[in-house]
């Protein structure tokens, strides 16, 4: 049994289709979506959001880098903060964000700076575990 599901950032729509099964980074886990499930509202972590659009198929995946999860009875919804097809990372850039991120928290910073700097590292750390896995 598929729901409509939609996957947005604040850049662009993503996904939108009928699916069968997705997993996310919810705040208390990995969580698994069929259809019927409880209506629930969660904050993504940073990783990846597998989607499959027949149970059992080839997976879809995108990056999701924090937003929220949204389940009603007909619908799914992804609000991303950041969020691209696992395809689009580039290592290159997803190493230097994460070179950045390590340098500023090695610095002196506010408690308010060290938890942005900590959010950025954990994006892109778990950017590059996603891309290196894709390309292997």
């Amino acid at each position: 049994m598929k729901y409509a599901l939609r996957v947005v950032s604040v850049e662009r729509s993503l996904f939108e289709g009928e699916v069968e099964f997705i997993i996310a980074n919810g705040a208390d886990g990995e969580l698994g979506v069929m259809a019927r499930h409880a209506p629930l509202m969660t904050v993504l972590k940073p990783g990846p959001l597998r989607i499959q659009e027949v149970m059992g198929g080839a997976e879809d995946v995108i990056f999701v880098g924090g937003g929220f999860l949204e389940v009603l009875p007909d619908r799914v919804t992804v609000l991303a903060d950041v969020a691209e097809h696992a395809d689009e990372i580039s290592v290159e850039r997803a190493e230097e964000a994460r070179r950045r991120a390590q340098e500023k928290l090695a610095g002196t910073l506010t408690s308010a700076e060290e938890i942005e700097f900590q959010n950025a590292l954990a994006t892109a750390e778990a950017r590059l575990r996603l891309a290196r896995a894709r390309r292997v």
